[in-house]
Formats: C-alpha cells, sequence, structure tokens
C-alpha cells in the first residue's frame, strides 16, 4: 500500500532532488527550533470542517451512485491552526490559507495521561493542508514538487502533465473533508487534465496511483455525501460522472498494454495509440509485482461499467502466472510479458515483489469472499513465506522476512526494504477479513494457525517499528540488514521470541540491525504506517498509535523544508541535522499522511469490513459478484509443494487414480470454480 516504488524509481519517479547539504538548507533538531516554534500570527478561516463519521455510511447501488445533498449549504466556520515549524524569517506565503504559527505540541510536555486522538488527528491534517498549500502555490499542475527550491516539473518534459499529485490526493482531500482544496482539485481535472498524450506511461504506476485515485474518488463522492460536499457533483449536474468518466477514459488507454502473446502486460503503454512497450531494462521483463497488481482497480471498474474485458484481461495475468506452478508459491520477481515465465530465481517481498501476495487476499477481500481461488493461492504463499523467508536477527531474535536472491535452494539474505513493512499489515488482515480478534474468536473461528499468523504480524510489525528507532531521526531508512547467524535459525525450527526494545542511543538490540550507505535515505514511505493501521484496527493495541504518533511527530521535526512550502524526502535519515532531497512523494500524501490520519481516527471512518484498501492507498467498496462477472480460470493440479502435475494422460486432464499415483505422499489440490462462483475440489486425496 501502498505501493511502492522498485529499483530505479527514483530515476523513473522524479526522485532525483539533489540533496541539500547543512550549509544550503539547516532542518535542525526541536531544541535548536523551539524559539521558531513560538511564533504566532493570525489564525485563518478555513471553509473546510471535521467529517462526521458516525453513522455516515450511504449504502447505494455501485454503478449509479448518486449524490444527495438536503438541507442548506454547509456553514463557513474558522479553523485556528497552530501551524508553524519555521523560521520567523521564513517568506510568508501569498496564497490563501497558509498563515502559520508554532506548533507547540512539539515540546510541550504531556500534562496528563489523557490521549486526545481527535486533536492528532487534526495535526495531520494540518500537516497535509501544509504540503498540499506548498505544492498549489508553487508547482500547480505538475506532476513533481520540489518543496525547497519551489519548483514542479513534469514526468515527461513533453506532456501536458498527468495531475500525478492531485489525482493521487483526491481521496485524502475527501476524507479529510477539505472542500475547497478539493473544488480547487476538481475544477483542474474538469478544465486541463487530459490523457490524450503521445508518450509512454508505467502500466502499473498509472494504474495503481491515477485510475485507483479516481475510481476511489467516485466511491467516496457517491457513498458518502458528507465527505467535502460538493455540489457540481450531485445528481444531475453536469459534472456528476466527471471521476468516473475519466477512469473509464485513461483505463481504455491503458488496457492496450495486456495485449503480449501471454497476456501479462507490458511494463510500459503509450497513452495515445494504447500500445505496450517492454521494460527498457532488465533484458525487457516486467516485474512481477507491478504486473500483478492491477486486479484491484481494473475489476472494480469493470463491475461498475460492465466491461467484462477490464475483468477478463486483469484476472488472465493471475492465471498465467499461477500456471508456473512455482514451489510453495513464492515467485521470481521479474516476468516477460512476451511468455509469461520468469527471469532469473529472485525471491523476495520488496521491490518487484511486493504487491502481488498483497493482491491475493485483496482480490478475495473485494468479491465478499465469493472468489476462494484467491484466498487458497495466498494461504499457500503464506505458508511457503513462513517455510522459506521468515528467521531471526541474533542475537536478539527479531523476526526477519529475508529474501532468497539465488532461489529457494540459494542463500537466505537477512535483508528487508521498507517495502517489506506492508507485510505484518496484510497478514493480519488476512487472518480477520478486516474484523476484530475478538469478533472472529467470538464467531468461533479462531485456531491454531490464526494465532500464529496473527502472532507473526506482531512481530513483524515490532521489527518494522524498530527500522524508526534505529536511527537519528526517528525515520526508517530505505533498507534495513541484519545480523543473521551462519546457520540462520527459520521459523521451522522453532518460533523465537524477540527481545525487549529498549530505549536509548546505545541500547543492544540496536546492533541486530545494519544500516548501509546506500540505503540510508527515506523517501516518505507508509508502508510501516500502513501496517500500525491495520494492526490497531485489528488488534485493539493501543501501541500502535503511540508508535505512529511518534514516527509522524519526527516527519514534523526532521522532513519539513524549512521556507515553509511542505516536507521532503531525506538523503539522509541517520544524521542530525538531516541531509534532505528536494522532492515530495506523491503517495505523501496520498498514503503516508492519510494513515497517520485513519489510525488516529474513529474506527467507524471506513470500516476495515466494508472496503479494500489498494497498494497505493486507494479507498475501493467490496461487492459481491454481479453483472456476469465471475471467475473465470481454475488452478491446475499441485502437488503438497505447490508445484503442477503433470497429466498422466496426454487428454489434458487425466483422472484421479493417475494423479494420486503421481506423488508418493501428500494431497493434490486442484479446484474448478462453479457457475455459481463456488469453488469446489476435483481432487483431495491423502495416497496411503
Amino acid at each position: 500500500m501502498s505501493l511502492t516504488q522498485r529499483s530505479h524509481a527514483e530515476d523513473y519517479w522524479g526522485n532525483s532532488g539533489r540533496p541539500r547539504s547543512p550549509n544550503g538548507h539547516t532542518n535542525g533538531g526541536l531544541a535548536s527550533k523551539l524559539e521558531s516554534f513560538m511564533d504566532k500570527k493570525e489564525l485563518p478561516m478555513y471553509k473546510d470542517k471535521p467529517y462526521n463519521y458516525s453513522g455516515s455510511r450511504k449504502y447505494i447501488p455501485l454503478y449509479r451512485q448518486k449524490r444527495v445533498i438536503s438541507g442548506a449549504i454547509l456553514a463557513v466556520i474558522g479553523l485556528a491552526y497552530w501551524f508553524g515549524i519555521f523560521s520567523p524569517s521564513a517568506v510568508k506565503s501569498k496564497s490563501r490559507d497558509t498563515n502559520r504559527s508554532a506548533w507547540n505540541w512539539l515540546s510541550s510536555p504531556a500534562t496528563s495521561a489523557y490521549v486526545d486522538w481527535d486533536d492528532r488527528r487534526e495535526k495531520v491534517k494540518e500537516a497535509f493542508m501544509l504540503s498540499w498549500d506548498g505544492y498549489e502555490q508553487y508547482a500547480w499542475g505538475f506532476d513533481e514538487y520540489h518543496p525547497i527550491s519551489k519548483t514542479g516539473r513534469q514526468m515527461d518534459s513533453k506532456g501536458k502533465g498527468m495531475g500525478w499529485i492531485i489525482v493521487d490526493a483526491l481521496d485524502t482531500l475527501m476524507i479529510m473533508n477539505l472542500t475547497s482544496r478539493l473544488s480547487h482539485a476538481r475544477e483542474w481535472i474538469s478544465t486541463s487534465l487530459d490523457y490524450n498524450q503521445d508518450h509512454e506511461v508505467n502500466t502499473f504506476e498509472t494504474t495503481i496511483r491515477m485510475l485507483g485515485g479516481l475510481l476511489s474518488a467516485h466511491y467516496l463522492s457517491t457513498a458518502f455525501p458528507d465527505m467535502a460536499p460538493l455540489t457540481d457533483d450531485d445528481q444531475g449536474a453536469p459534472g456528476e460522472d466527471l471521476y468516473l468518466e475519466k477512469a473509464a477514459d485513461l483505463a481504455g488507454r491503458l488496457i492496450g498494454a495486456f495485449d503480449s502473446n501471454s497476456g501479462v502486460p507490458y511494463a510500459s503503454v503509450n497513452l495515445k495509440t494504447s500500445k505496450g512497450k517492454e521494460s527498457h531494462e532488465d533484458g525487457g521483463a516486467s516485474s512481477t509485482a507491478e504486473a500483478s497488481s492491477l486486479q484491484l482497480e481494473f475489476k472494480y471498474l469493470a463491475m461498475l461499467t460492465g466491461e467484462k474485458n477490464y475483468w477478463e484481461s486483469a484476472e488472465k495475468v493471475i492465471q498465467v502466472i499461477d500456471d508456473n506452478g512455482m514451489e510453495d508459491g513464492l515467485l521470481p520477481i521479474f516476468i516477460y510479458a512476451t511468455t509469461g515465465s520468469f527471469r532469473d530465481n529472485n525471491i523476495r517481498l520488496g521491490s518487484r515483489g511486493d504487491s502481488y501476495y498483497e493482491y491475493l487476499i485483496k482480490q478475495y477481500l473485494q468479491t465478499s469472499c465469493e472468489e476462494p481461488i484467491y484466498q487458497e493461492m495466498w494461504n499457500q504463499t503464506l505458508a511457503g513465506v513462513r517455510k522459506w523467508l521468515i528467521t531471526y536477527s541474533t542475537p536478539n531474535h527479531f523476526t526477519v522476512l529475508a529474501e532468497r536472491p539465488f532461489g529457494l535452494g540459494g542463500k537466505l539474505e537477512g535483508k528487508m526494504d521498507h517495502l517489506v513493512c506492508f507485510m505484518p499489515g496484510t497478514i493480519a488482515l488476512g487472518v480477520t477479513g478486516g474484523l476484530t480478534i475478538e469478533e472472529v474468536k467470538n464467531a468461533g473461528l479462531w485456531s491454531e494457525k490464526e494465532e500464529e499468523e496473527m502472532a507473526l504480524a506482531i512481530e513483524l510489525t515490532k521489527t518494522c517499528w524498530g527500522m524508526y528507532q534505529i536511527t537519528a531521526t526517528g525515520l526508517a531508512p530505505e533498507i534495513a540488514h541484519f545480523q543473521l547467524g551462519e546457520h540462520p535459525h527459520m521459523e521451522s525450527d522453532g518460533i523465537l521470541a524477540s527481545k525487549e526494545m529498549t530505549r536509548g542511543a546505545h541500547a543492544a538490540w540496536k546492533d541486530d540491525y545494519i544500516i548501509k550507505v546506500n540505503d540510508h535515505h527515506n523517501l516518505q514511505r507508509p508502508e510501516t504506517v500502513e501496517s500500525l493501521f491495520y494492526m490497531w484496527r485489528i488488534t485493539g493495541d493501543e501501541k500502535y498509535r503511540e508508535w505512529g504518533w511518534e514516527m509522524f511527530t519526527s516527519f514534523v521535526k526532521y522532513s519539513a523544508a524549512e521556507n515553509g512550502a511542505g516536507f521532503t524526502s531525506l538523503a539522509n535519515a541517520n544524521d542530525l541535522p538531516p541531509l534532505l532531497k528536494d522532492n515530495m512523494e506523491s503517495f505523501w500524501l496520498a498514503e503516508t499522511l492519510k494513515y497517520f490520519y485513519l489510525l488516529f481516527s474513529p474506527n467507524d471512518l471506513l470500516p476495515l469490513d466494508t472496503i479494500v484498501i489498494n497498494t497505493e492507498a486507494h479507498i475501493f467498496p467490496r461487492f459481491k459478484l454481479a453483472r456476469g462477472l465471475k471467475t473465470g480460470w481454475e488452478r491446475k493440479a499441485r502437488d503438497e509443494k505447490g508445484r503442477i502435475i503433470q497429466p498422466a494422460r496426454g487428454d489434458g486432464k487425466g483422472d484421479r487414480k493417475a494423479l494420486q499415483d503421481s506423488i508418493p505422499s501428500g494431497k493434490v489440490h486442484t479446484t474448478k470454480v462453479e457457475e455459481t462462483g463456488q469453488q469446489v475440489p476435483l481432487v483431495e486425496a491423502t495416497p496411503p
């Protein structure tokens, strides 16, 4: 969630802002800034009001949901925000809503044990407004924003811009009820956004950010009429279906990427010609995660429009991948669009691998558990992860989701991208389906399997939290390595309990973590706070909220551009003052701040058992299979390791006895999806 940028993404997606030396921009610690924090200015007036979460859900048929506004137009109310992490000499912004004063809470000691989570949520909203307003003033309409130099840039120098930041942040604007800002964004989409551009875009990034952002905006604006209400998308208004129309236009261009010999999408696609293009790197192979993380978006659009082609094209990719029959459901990180076969043996859940696994369980949940084939695949891969990739650091036994760069038979590498930190929250989601642990236990659906998987989610979350604790800024590096023994202890050898994470710069447990010189940058990534959000909602353990608050305050202290223009990435998160990069990622607005906001919000805001969240944190509804859409494929027969069993006869099917005789032990699993959508076993036999 997400996501998630891959190797080479820094160059491709504009993370190329040059590091700023301390001489060029000092962003010192809190103690050195207290005087400037106390600077007070006039309190601005905002049109936007807090959203009332309780009882706000409005259930309307998916395809033609309409907004109904009753009563008078919302009154304009004043919101006074003390918002200033800048020196008194900072240049004042000339646009609306930009007067700031001190964030005194950064330095004020706690006066009671009571925590006002609503107030903390509002602090996140303030950080979002500062980031958005800086972009709006200095780079409006540009795909990239550089808050230190106060400049913008298009992803394609010859293009007109695609609104990467604007569209990606639409649903965050809605969730935070920032009506006036949403109105400006919607106006730009209506008058300036044009996808008829003759240049290539990354198929995956365009799908999860742009298509996902538009679809999420459509869903929230129709299903939740009190979220940042506007009149120009009301029932009967000319712009009623603007988001859906733009999404359909974009999808019609992206769908050409799937026109390969195998059905696996090409890495890039030309928006004007809808012609796919092989990757310019990696021998022409697409990354596995990118090829297999388009399903939530295209399936939801198919449900909205009735266009089966979207559904069938996206689903075909998973069939092709599964037909490779990779052992224990663990996939190499590159796949050829031309053949549908994998390249090399590198297996990891970090860059280029991650969201494939995420989308398995989320596809199952998206269609209200009516496609159990995806739950079967998720269970297989999670068991494979536990068998091959879960190990423990030494000597303090932190749970590590490691890598196998030379295949399952190769050496284990104790390396975790920050991207891997989506996994604990996803595991917890898979255990409960979005319900709380208490609800699942009360329903009698808790077993040893659920207990072990939840324990794994808890320990992995702790490891990811440790990434934030080991740096000087309290912000995680891009990659962490771990001390492993000569013969690493695996989960199958026995589950180990991690040692206590004591405070202190020289705490002994920190020696288990290693930050290499090329990995100490921080790109404002969302994966850990994403998992904290899921873990809080599912377990109810308030420590996850406290960890999130500590992370958020570190972002505020150390990633703010001193000129008041927003927040930026860090070139080195392990130095004080930190070395800054001049770039604000679009997922800072679309994911990181959204997850912080949801983490501190009441749990009845977007309940987890009614939605799925794509890998860019865009919100989609769960729905029942309808409009003639169904699972269009079946899994091939497999042995106990998940490898495909070749039929004993040449008819492409074989018979029950031939399949049973083809393996010495264990179960044969194969399923068929009937017209009803029910998945039934064809073979499930244990040979004597």
